[in-house]
């Protein structure tokens, strides 16, 4: 892998870890924006807070515990949200689907590289 880093990095590609992480933040992005099927929609839930916080405006969402060790962390509905938390908040706010993607893979190809 190491061989092929420089020439990844010269592309812009990001590696395969990085890429299922892009799809699967991508999906997260759509599906609460309401540019994804029902199916996936449901599966999502915002992290509602019985008091008001100041991360109450940060879309955080609500990280469901998986039934299994292995597979179950793998799941949509475990893994997305994981993620979705991690990211900066100014990429969880952006305002357009192509200005997500354009600073998700930013901030990914950032952290393959170590940049």
């Amino acid at each position: 892998m190491s061989s092929l880093t420089p020439i990844l990095r010269s592309l812009h590609w990001l590696p395969v870890h990085f890429r299922v992480i892009f799809k699967i933040l991508l999906l997260t992005y759509k599906a609460l924006n309401g540019l994804a099927p029902d199916y996936i929609r449901d599966l999502l839930r915002f992290n509602i807070s019985g008091r008001t916080l100041r991360s109450s405006n940060n879309r955080l969402l609500d990280e469901p515990r998986a039934n299994l060790k292995m597979h179950g962390e793998r799941a949509f509905s475990v893994a997305a949200p994981r993620l979705w938390n991690k990211l900066p908040l100014q990429i969880r706010l952006s305002s357009s689907e192509a200005v997500f993607k354009a600073t998700l893979k930013t901030y990914l190809f950032k952290r393959a590289f170590d940049l």
